[in-house]
């Protein structure tokens, strides 16, 4: 999946990622972010999977356009 970061609190360690094909929003955790620092506007692939409270992102990469 692709999507653009809509927001990310490096402080709380969550935001959201705006799926492209869809326009849906999806929570993303510190923990799905294999080391990556995300800034909103960021574009990125991830792999939804099922969290505790429904589909969050994980295997968060920034991609260069």
């Amino acid at each position: 999946m692709e999507g653009t970061v809509k927001f990310f609190n490096e402080s709380k360690g969550y935001g959201f990622i705006t799926n492209d094909e869809t326009g849906r929003d999806i929570f993303v955790h510190v923990t799905g972010l294999n080391g990556e620092s995300l800034n909103e506007g960021d574009k990125v692939e991830y792999v939804e999977e099922e969290g505790r409270k429904g589909l969050t992102a994980g295997q968060v990469r920034v991609i260069n356009d």
